[in-house]
């Protein structure tokens, strides 16, 4: 089979990381940059492809068999329309929209135009981990008994230079709900079900910026299970997925830690160390009793480079996208949800939200 040819809308950090991975493919190939900056005509003469400086212009002159848009959070929905016109499968990065109610609008767009429903993927690349998929295999199969409880963090310190950068990262908005906690939010949604409710508290003690720098929220999902996420930002730890995962070489790990504890009437495990303890004897379960423990092994694999398998495997109808818009926009509701908690000090039901 011929690689399929995709061209990359958004030449700034991410979208070079997916100019990479898709160079360093055997199923793929680079047919074009977009970008309106200067520097991208530069990329696309050294890595031998087209420029364009607009969307629009690439699909009415080149055939391409993907797209992957890299592009700032308020297009990606207008850029995602112009690929659904000319019926060209789509990558769109993380978040799927820069708003609940632009999300809305793409997700009834895919689910009343026939075919274009299976050709959208979400970029939520740790969905395509092995961790996250040995984890939910391991769920799924009953070994932990029904969902009870949920402990989760994301506790990191970003350096002063991260927001000298930046400045806008001080200001609403700019804080770690809205920046990293969509990422487990996807996570905790993809392992343990689908988050109805949230609680949450922010404090800016620390930083004395406008907007958060530690939050401890609440979580309710629909299968009864109760949850607990610690986020910060100022936080001098080790408990992250990237600090954890060994998935992303640019940060320092610590493979003794884990960011997320699932517990459930027979067992629990810790995760991504993949810590297993469970009971063997269900009639006689007792915390007098002994677990069986165990350490699950992994094959560990580039969650990014499996993601960009699954999206070739997408645009050749091998595969139904794991991460579909309607994912995407749970995922974005839930997190202006513990916004809103954290605003009102109320509880969110998330079906509220939009």
């Amino acid at each position: 089979m011929e690689p399929l040819n995709l061209a990359v809308v958004g030449a700034g950090l991410i979208g070079k990381n997916h100019i990479k991975l898709i160079n360093n493919s055997d199923i793929c190939r680079l047919a074009a940059i977009v970008d309106p900056f200067e520097a991208s005509a530069a990329l696309a003469q050294e890595n031998g492809v087209p420029h364009f400086s607009d969307l629009k212009n690439m699909l009415s002159t080149l055939k391409v068999d993907g797209v992957i848009l890299a592009t700032p959070n308020n297009l990606h929905v207008q850029q995602t329309k112009q690929c659904i016109e000319h019926e060209v499968p789509v990558l769109i990065e993380k978040p799927v929209a820069h708003s609940v109610a632009e999300a809305t609008e793409l997700l009834n767009i895919a689910v009343s135009s026939p075919g274009i429903w299976d050709t959208l993927l979400v970029g939520h690349h740790r969905m395509h981990s092995p961790i996250i998929k040995r984890t939910r295999e391991l769920i799924d199969s009953g070994v932990l008994g029904a969902l009870v409880a949920v402990q989760g963090s994301a506790l990191f310190y970003k350096p002063d230079d991260y927001f000298d950068a930046a400045p806008w990262r001080t200001k609403e908005g700019g804080g770690p709900i809205l920046i990293n906690l969509i990422h487990d939010i996807g996570n905790l949604r993809y392992l343990c079900g689908e988050i109805v409710a949230v609680q949450a508290m922010a404090s800016n003690r620390r930083r004395n910026f406008d907007v958060e720098d530690t939050v401890s929220i609440n979580l309710s999902f629909a299968n009864g299970a109760s949850g607990t996420f610690l986020l910060s930002d100022t936080a001098g730890s080790g408990r992250s997925w990237e600090q954890t995962s060994l998935e992303n070489k640019a940060y320092a790990s610590y493979p003794d830690e884990d960011c997320y504890h699932i517990a459930g009437t027979d067992g629990s495990i810790s995760v991504p160390t993949m810590r297993l303890k469970h009971y063997t004897e269900k009639a006689n379960r007792s915390w007098w009793k002994p677990f069986v423990s165990d350490t699950l092994a992994l094959q560990r694999k580039d969650p990014l480079v499996e993601q960009l398998n699954h999206f070739c495997d997408v645009i050749n109808k091998q595969a139904k996208p794991l991460v579909t818009v309607r994912d995407g926009l749970q995922n974005l509701r839930v997190t202006e949800a513990v916004v809103e908690a954290v605003k009102t000090g109320r509880t969110i039901y998330i079906d509220d939200i939009g």
